[in-house]
C-alpha cells in the first residue's frame, strides 16, 4: 500500500474535499523505489481505470521525471469537486489503494485554473 503525505502542510486534501468548487485539477505527485516503477504503473492503471468510469471524470495524464527518475506526476480534470470526492472515497477505490508498492508515496492535492496576465486564462 502507498503511503499517502500532504502536499502542502496547511491545505490538506480532506480540506479541499469539503469545498464545493469545480471543475478543479488533481495533481498527485508519486515518488517509488525505481524497482517498483512497473508495480506502481500497474496499480495506476487499475486507479484510472476505476476513475475513468465515475461520473464527473473528465481526463487523466501520468508523467515521469526524466534521466532515470523515479518521481511521476498524475494530473486528472475533474468536473467538480463533488465528484472527485464521492470516486477518492468510494470503497472500490479505497481497495485498489492496496495494490501500489509499499515504496511508493503519494502526495495528493486539487486545483483550480487561474488567470495571469499575458501567460494564463482561467
Amino acid at each position: 500500500m502507498a503511503g499517502i503525505e500532504e502536499l502542502d502542510r496547511i491545505v490538506t486534501l480532506a480540506d479541499q474535499m469539503q469545498v464545493d468548487e469545480g471543475p478543479v485539477v488533481l495533481i498527485n505527485l508519486f515518488t517509488v523505489d525505481a524497482n517498483d516503477e512497473e508495480a506502481l504503473l500497474k496499480a495506476w492503471a487499475h486507479d484510472a481505470d476505476f476513475m475513468k468510469s465515475q461520473p464527473g471524470y473528465i481526463s487523466t495524464q501520468l508523467h515521469q521525471g526524466i534521466a532515470g527518475s523515479s518521481t511521476f506526476v498524475n494530473y486528472a480534470i475533474w468536473q467538480d469537486v463533488k465528484s472527485f470526492r464521492a470516486a477518492f472515497t468510494h470503497p472500490e477505490f479505497q481497495r485498489r489503494i492496496a495494490d501500489y508498492p509499499e515504496s511508493a508515496v503519494a502526495r495528493p492535492h486539487l486545483l483550480r485554473k487561474i488567470a495571469v496576465e499575458n501567460h494564463c486564462v482561467a
